[in-house]
């Protein structure tokens, strides 16, 4: 199991056993470099601990803990655990400001806890066997099972698969949040935290300067804690507000000049090297560009390998590719996740608002919004103006969802030829009913911190980014500045067709003003132009019929269609195709054929 993890942690590896009990361990040493080795012990070897992860706070943990009279042997952030856990049981989770997916074996007890931290940055998976459990960082590490039909449902729905399903029937996801306690036998699983928008009649009056300044200075307080590290930090800069005010708040608090590393297209609606180039020279970072061509996208099968699960957002490429050009220079980058989520950054934020006001004329409109011809632009306004006029009247939680699902609930049962009876939406509904009292802005952005972030945003900049022993952090997922966020009205996030509007202007002193003001334009590929040209070819071969009829899932007339829908230009199917293209190429790699080490190809030329 600790060999399939190498590309996680290649600097060291350890484990110990107990009786039947086993914890393992890969490392990559980035605090504490010389005695922070894993797994770690308390004082007298009763309680092993295994991490994935950092801890922000564990230097304010750790002087508490001493004072209470524990010993510890090492000066890293993981031993904190053990001696944390001794002094609170499992309230331990609770205290932790970091990412983190956690294992401590209690063996006076006999008590196993498994811990994921609350945004679910770090993943989880386990495994019950018999009166076992089995777990790990990544499925690849686990037994393999039955392709689990309630999983494929939500990834056709979503292009990913949300927790606490797994593409495999009986492993699962530990939601983010959660506990794990396992005695023998059926494990228990306890939130320990749950993120939440806070009620509308509790949300923050303050004036629009005082808020600002107050985040602000959360910000940069995250990005202190997550500059922690005894190796170089580095950025992934993407021309965006997001990346780009981390990249400034980080070049003010380091001592020496900043890495940065981006990414853009030759298509020029897709490509922001210009607004992070003006980010890196006003800050004077050391800067590397990589430009990504259409026939990179025959590195899919390159993704299949480093993705354990079906996942099928587009922006995993250019993703994998700056963290392999980062990885050649820094152990560590901060990124931009969380930004859009806390702070009201989707185009789908005006929508849901917009219609609230005039969805009642969509019905009207939509004759002639369905004859626009498709375009092969990023975020095209065709796309757009036909998603909204199919959904605009629906219910909130479903027009939300509407926005942007992937294949729908019949498209999903002509495709399979299976009439699922597993809603994936239900799963965004029970999260919905959990906010009731709060703004509905604050609710649907709510299912995307805990849905979208989780299971699509956040697998892939761990995937992404781990494939080459880089570690990714998120300033912006940072409990400070979330609770902050959460208490926002709708007022300080989305305002007619602006977007992020109190986060803007907390960044306007450190930014260029083309960038704080700019249009959002996402960190997606020309996907759609792609497979109307150079990748065509390379899409008709991986969904041949003879591959899906072998694989046995989807049915080759039906993608046949699809796919000749989407040449011909009468309809953007990018993402479904991209869909398709991703799990027939993971089923080929990871279920046809035992997966083997994530190989990693050569890095495309630099501009």
């Amino acid at each position: 199991m600790s060999a399939t993890l190498v590309h996680r942690g290649p600097d060291s590896e350890g484990s110990v056993l107990d009786g039947p009990v086993g914890l393992a361990a890969r490392r990559l040493s980035i605090i504490d470099l010389e005695t922070g080795d894993q797994p770690l012990a308390n004082e007298d070897g009763t309680v092993h601990v295994v991490q994935n992860g950092e801890l922000y706070n564990y230097r304010e943990l750790r002087a508490e803990l001493e004072r209470a009279g524990h010993r510890f042997r090492s000066q890293g952030d993981t031993e904190v655990l053990v001696h944390l856990y001794e002094e609170l049981g499992d309230r331990f989770a609770e205290r932790l400001r970091g990412m983190f997916a956690v294992a401590i074996w209690d063996g006076r007890q006999r008590r196993l806890v498994l811990a994921r931290d609350r945004f679910g940055i770090k993943p989880l998976y386990y495994r019950p066997e018999g009166v076992g459990l089995a777990f790990a960082s990544e499925l690849r590490a686990l037994p393999r099972g039955e392709v689990d039909f309630d999983a494929l449902e939500a990834f056709l729905a979503f292009n990913s698969i949300p927790a606490p399903l797994s593409i495999f029937s009986g492993t699962r996801k530990l939601p983010p949040g959660h506990l794990l306690v396992w005695e023998g036998g059926e494990p228990r699983l306890e939130r320990f935290a749950r993120p939440a928008p806070v009620a509308a009649s509790d949300v923050r009056s303050e004036d629009a300067a005082f808020l600002a300044d107050e985040l602000r200075a959360r910000l940069r307080d995250s990005v202190r804690a997550h500059l922690v590290s005894d190796v170089p930090v580095g950025v992934l800069l993407s021309g965006g507000v997001d990346s780009s005010a981390l990249a400034a708040l980080a070049a003010q608090e380091s001592s020496e000049p900043l890495r940065t590393f981006s990414i853009g297209f030759e298509e020029r609606s897709f490509d922001e090297l210009g607004d992070a180039r003006l980010v890196a020279e006003r800050y004077g970072t050391q800067h590397r560009e990589l430009v990504l061509r259409p026939h990179a996208a025959l590195l899919l099968p390159a993704l299949a390998e480093a993705f354990d699960e079906p996942f099928a957002d587009s922006s995993a490429l250019p993703t994998y590719l700056v963290s392999q050009l980062a990885a050649q220079d820094v152990k560590v980058a901060l990124s931009g996740e969380g930004g859009d989520e806390l702070f009201g950054g989707y185009y789908t934020y005006v929508a849901d608002r917009l219609a609230e006001r005039v969805g009642w004329a969509a019905p009207l409109a939509r004759p002639l919004v369905e004859l626009l011809p498709s375009s092969s632009a990023r975020a095209s306004f065709d796309y757009r103006a036909k998603r909204f006029v199919r959904a605009a009247q629906l219910p909130p939680l479903e027009r939300h969802h509407a926005w942007k699902e992937i294949f729908s609930a019949d498209a999903r049962a002509e495709l399979t030829g299976r009439q699922g009876a597993f809603d994936p939406v239900d799963l965004h509904r029970a999260r919905f009913r959990e906010t009731e009292g709060a703004e509905l802005l604050a609710r649907l952005q709510d299912i995307d911190l805990g849905v979208y972030l989780v299971d699509d945003l956040l697998v892939k900049t761990d995937r992404a980014s781990m494939a080459h022993s880089l570690e990714a952090r998120v300033p912006y997922l940072d409990p400070l500045v979330a609770g902050f966020a959460l208490a926002l009205p709708e007022r300080a996030k989305v305002q007619g067709f602006r977007k992020k509007v109190l986060l803007r202007r907390a960044v306007e002193p450190l930014l260029p003003r083309r960038i704080v003001h700019g249009r959002k334009r996402g960190f997606s590929i020309p996907a759609a132009a792609w497979l109307r040209g150079e990748l065509e070819p390379f899409a008709r071969e991986t969904l041949s019929e003879s591959v899906l009829a072998r694989q046995g899932f989807f049915r080759p007339e039906v993608v046949a269609r699809v796919l000749d829908a989407h040449v011909s230009g009468r309809k953007d199917l990018s993402r479904q195709l991209w869909g398709l293209l991703s799990f027939t190429l993971w089923y080929e790699r990871h279920v046809e054929r035992t997966p083997g080490d994530v190989r990693v190809p050569e890095v495309l030329a630099e501009r």
